[in-house]
This record gives C-alpha cells, structure tokens and sequence, in this order.
C-alpha cells in the first residue's frame, strides 16, 4: 500500500511538471498599435484598416524566453505583389504607411537559430484611398456655428499645403495639415465679408494628385437657417 502511494504521488508531481512545461512553452503573439481614425490609440492582433499617413509599432510580445536567444524577423509584403517591401531584424519594429493597399506584415520568430519558426498569425494592415474636399463658405462671427475654415473631409492624405488670398493676391493664411483651418482673420481681425480664394495642393497615398481652387466666401452675417456647405 505504501509502494502504491509513492507511485500515486510520484505519478501526480510528473503529470503536474509535464502539464506546466506544456503550458510555459516559449511562444510570440504579435500584435499591432496605431491611432485609429478617431484619434485613438489602438492595439489589436487582428487585421485593421486606416489612413494614411499610419504609423504602426509591431510588437513581438514573447513569452517565456527565458534562457532562449530568440531570433525575429518582421516582413512586409503588399498584397498581390510577389517581392516583399523589406525586413526588419528586431523584436519590435515601427513602420509608417504612406501608400495605399493591404499590406501582409508576418513575423518569423524563432527561439533559436536551429529550432522551427514559433507559430503566428499575419496582420493584414488595409489603408484606404484619397478624399479631400472643401465648403465653399464659413462664418467667424463667433457664434461657434461654421466658425473656421476647414477640410470638409480628408482621408489619406500624406502631403499637404493650403493658402488663403484676397482678391488682389495677397496671401492671408496658408496651412501644411489636411487637419488644419482658417479662423478668418488677418494679423488678428477677422478679414471683411467676401468672397475670397483658396488653393490647395495635395496627395493621397493612392497617388492621387490635388490641386484644388476655388472661392471662399465669409459671412459672419450668417444665421442658422443659412446653408453654408454644399
């Protein structure tokens, strides 16, 4: 009886060392962090779609390495294309998307040079085309209803420079981010009713070329049965 308890309990601490060696087995769970077009940061595994320019960290997240020299490598690949955009040799990597597509980013991970690759999944990072437009009218008149000058919508844009002139040419405001905009004034006064000129000059990540002119009408003036935006 004692000979079986010894086997018992030796039998039990064997099956305890061999379930925890299972579950403490070297291991990488890539994951990816990007500001999300709410102006969030997000981390996630899975594939997610943005625009462009998207700057993106890579995070090999290794567990278990103790005692391992682990080697990693990060490739990127656009889909539908054979050749890969390149390699990165390190454990986390950073990488801003300028062009638009679905890219495939793989991390190969390995806790040594002689052992298999560690199992992953591929993110697939989607970044999506060009958009770009402007109202034709806005009022300063500081009744916080269409009280700046700005982008109508904006996607994708990766470069980017704005001007604002008066009818004789003379240049009040300019702007280098589709994110910016024009309070209406001109050496801290709000500039008089009119019609003024706007001239945009952009990119998309698609490629896409703007060049954008068109008048801009200010009316602080303005009540809010007036539609302002077409």
């Amino acid at each position: 009886m004692r000979i079986k308890r010894i086997f018992l309990l030796s039998l039990t601490a064997f099956l305890c060392l061999t379930v925890q060696a299972q579950n403490s087995r070297p291991g990488v769970s890539p994951s990816a962090t990007y500001i999300n077009d709410d102006g969030k940061e997000t981390e996630t595994t899975s594939d997610f779609a943005a625009q462009a320019p998207l700057s993106v960290t890579f995070r090999a997240n290794p567990s278990d390495m103790s005692g391992y020299d682990p080697i990693y490598e990060w490739h990127f690949q656009k889909d539908g294309e054979e050749t890969e955009m390149m390699v990165r040799y390190e454990e986390d990597t950073e990488y801003t998307f300028t062009e638009s597509g679905t890219f495939i980013v793989t991390l190969k991970a390995k806790i040594s040079a002689e052992s298999d690759e560690l199992p992953t999944n591929p993110i697939k990072v989607t970044v999506s085309e060009s958009k770009l437009s402007f109202p034709n009218a806005f009022s300063p008149n500081g009744d916080e209803k269409n009280p700046t000058f700005k982008a109508k919508e904006y996607q994708s844009i990766v470069e980017f420079h704005a001007y604002i002139f008066n009818r004789w040419g003379q240049k009040l405001y300019e702007w280098t981010d589709p994110a910016g905009e024009w309070d209406g004034t001109y050496n801290g006064k709000v500039v008089k009713d009119g019609t003024y000129f706007l001239l945009v000059r952009a990119k998309g990540a698609d490629g896409r070329e703007y060049n954008i002119r068109k008048d801009v009408n200010v009316l602080t003036g303005f009540t809010e049965g007036n539609r302002l935006n077409n």
